[in-house]
């Protein structure tokens, strides 16, 4: 699909069913993170007479072979170590291969002698169980390793597998077998955390345990691994990071255009659970200089917790194991959810069935949703948007069936029954279609569509999101519902600077004007500002909020405001292990506290991303509801139970 410009990488593995645009993303950004500091290494030693790299658990990578074919590799031997019954069929797929064999400049009578299955000019491949240091050695030193020439280990995802004292054994030989030395490793880190979780039960289920990751949970304790067997300098970034600041502006463009996408919390996530470190020691260039500036980022910016807050499971409720769905307060006691992908029946798919939850003596209870017209039903969208215009009825604008199928048609849902009339498990909704909107702009997804009132009339304030072409909105539009169940637009005047476009942001209503909060901007970086537009004069005005400290940037939260303070339940941001909870921000000072959610009586892990939630102010608390989603190629995630977030003590607060 054109990820990576490697043609060797067909040869090695055949092309198998087609995945998903984030599993695409993730072993690009892994592949591009390996191939930046290689690169790094024999442009650092290309006055070297020679020099070496040692591969280890390459199993059918094409490193070798592509960089070869760019020309990389003057004067430079490459080792690749893997399981003899890895390594005896790679050996026969190059021998079989007449590209493959002509790059490894093979003499074709030889034959595996020992541990080395395959040996070129500049090429050895070696069958060796890494955790067996003596006969490592051993095999390395009669294929021909020189330990006074520069050289560089790389580890994609190997050492995790082995024994931790087994790996740290190799980390530390490494460092004094040979004299000048960089040593790559990718791999995994934050198990304890609701993405990491997944992560780890995945692993756990295949039999491949990730066995450094109690050890080593975090860059910092990897960085120390290192420096403490022998390594004297040690850098290294998550891959956030290094997508972020190391792959340049034009190529992040590039990736973007090349598929529809519409997975990035997924694709953040994996980013912040995976990094890339290099360690060095002799007389070879320092690693730091491979990503400049970034680590202090990573180390100075983390959160910092002002207080914890209790939450509660209510009971299962079958149907809300969703996400991308959204919800509303539609009538006394009585919560509609629409929409979203998630469980039917123990299948995952678009959802076609709405969902009410009513509270009956103190207990929240979920009850099916029959529509009026025996032949409507819900058309299947996620990430709409569901307004309450007033009491009993609601817009349902936009959201989309796929990342190139936007849903077109306006909705208004109106409750047919109270929930007194629903003892019986049921309830009445009525789904309307309106009529088409005149001047409406692109279709959309991942915005808001907020109540205000202007001139003493209801309009829909529609802001921001995704569209087709895979752009980030910046646009606006106020949208009148007229008694005849037609939308209109009206250009009323907003001044102001336009704000960046942004999408997966929150919004909600406050002193006749709209509160936004975060987002995902064009570059697929999260936000950290608070908007506020508010009534001036003849029409509206873009004003920013300051906030301090700074608002951490996130995105895929929602957002309530009472007593005048903004509440940012949860969302995604790039700072694991730590989760967003609860941010408070008092509108009249711009002073904000993070408060962490107190998980330790619910079934856990708890994914606070595209969930939706609703705030109930009689009792001074927060009803969340589902979330969650795919977690790379680790499996799906749903949250299992409705919970209630207690926000007393944030009231408490001076």
């Amino acid at each position: 699909m054109g990820y990576t410009r490697d043609r060797f990488a067909l040869r090695m593995a055949p092309a198998g069913g087609r995945r998903a645009p984030a599993i695409h993303r993730g072993y690009y950004v892994r592949a591009q993170a390996v191939e930046h500091c290689v690169r790094a290494f024999l442009l650092n030693t290309q006055s070297c007479p020679l020099r070496q790299i040692i591969s280890l658990g390459a199993g059918f990578d094409s490193l070798f072979f592509f960089l070869k074919s760019e020309g990389l590799l003057c004067h430079t031997v490459v080792f690749e170590v893997d399981f003899p019954d890895v390594a005896c069929p790679k050996a026969a797929l190059i021998r079989g291969t007449e590209e493959l064999i002509t790059l490894v400049e093979n003499n074709a009578s030889a034959q595996a002698l020992g541990a080395t299955a395959f040996s070129g000019e500049d090429y050895r491949l070696l069958g060796v169980d890494l955790s067996e240091l003596p006969r490592l050695e051993e095999a390395l030193h009669r294929a021909g390793l020189d330990p006074k020439v520069p050289t560089m280990l790389l580890a994609e995802v190997v050492l995790t597998y082995m024994e931790v004292e087994r790996s740290d054994a190799l980390v530390r030989w490494a460092a004094g077998h040979l004299l000048h030395a960089w040593f790559i490793l990718y791999e995994q880190i934050h198990p304890e955390d609701p993405f990491g979780h997944v992560m780890q039960n995945h692993f756990s289920r295949l039999n491949s345990h990730l066995r450094s990751l109690a050890q080593y949970p975090n860059c910092k304790a990897q960085r120390t691994r290192f420096l403490q067997r022998g390594w004297t300098e040690c850098s290294i970034v998550n891959m956030n990071e290094f997508y972020s600041h190391v792959v340049l502006g034009e190529e992040r463009q590039r990736i973007q255009a090349l598929e529809p996408f519409d997975e990035f919390e997924e694709w953040h996530l994996k980013c912040s659970h995976y990094f890339i470190l290099v360690a060095s020691k002799g007389e070879t260039p320092s690693p730091n200089l491979l990503f400049p500036g970034l680590e202090a980022s990573l180390t100075h910016s983390l959160p910092c917790f002002a207080g914890t807050l209790a939450a509660s499971a209510c009971a299962p409720v079958s149907g809300l194991r969703r996400y991308g769905h959204r919800s509303v307060v539609i009538a006394p006691d009585v919560i509609l959810t629409t929409g979203g992908f998630g469980d039917h029946g123990g299948r995952h798919c678009r959802l076609t069935e709405l969902h009410a939850l009513i509270k009956q003596k103190d207990a929240w209870q979920g009850s099916s949703v029959t529509l009026a017209e025996p032949g409507e039903a819900w058309d299947g969208r996620l990430f709409h948007s569901l307004t309450l215009l007033q009491a009993g009825w609601a817009v349902v604008f936009g959201g989309r069936r796929s990342p190139v199928r936007p849903a077109l048609e306006v909705h208004c849902l109106r409750v047919l029954e109270s929930a007194s009339a629903s003892a019986s498990g049921t309830f009445r909704v009525e789904l309307t279609r309106l009529l088409p909107v005149e001047d409406l702009p692109l279709p959309r997804w991942r915005h808001t569509a907020t109540k205000v009132v202007h001139q003493g009339e209801a309009y829909l304030f529609v802001y921001g999101g995704c569209c087709s072409r895979q752009a980030v909105l910046a646009d606006w539009c106020f949208l009148r519902l007229k008694e005849e169940g037609e939308l209109s637009c009206k250009q009323i005047p907003v001044d102001g600077p336009v704000p960046a476009g942004r999408h997966s942001h929150s919004a909600c209503g406050w002193a006749g004007g709209v509160l936004i909060a975060g987002g995902l901007d064009a570059a697929e970086q999260p936000l950290g500002t608070i908007l506020f537009l508010r009534p001036a004069g003849k029409g509206f005005q873009w004003h920013s909020v300051e906030t301090h400290p700074p608002v951490t940037p996130r995105y895929s939260h929602t957002a309530h405001v009472h007593r005048g303070r903004l509440l940012l339940v949860g969302g995604v941001w790039f700072h694991a292990p730590a989760v967003p909870g609860v941010t408070v921000i008092d509108l009249a000072t711009g002073l904000t506290a993070e408060y962490c959610i107190d998980t330790a009586s619910l079934e856990w892990p708890l994914m606070l991303h595209n969930h939706s939630s609703v705030f109930l102010p009689d009792e001074e608390e927060l009803l969340l509801l589902g979330g969650g989603g795919n977690c790379f190629s680790f499996g799906t995630h749903l949250n299992c139970h409705p919970v209630r977030l207690a926000l007393g003590s944030i009231w408490s607060e001076p």
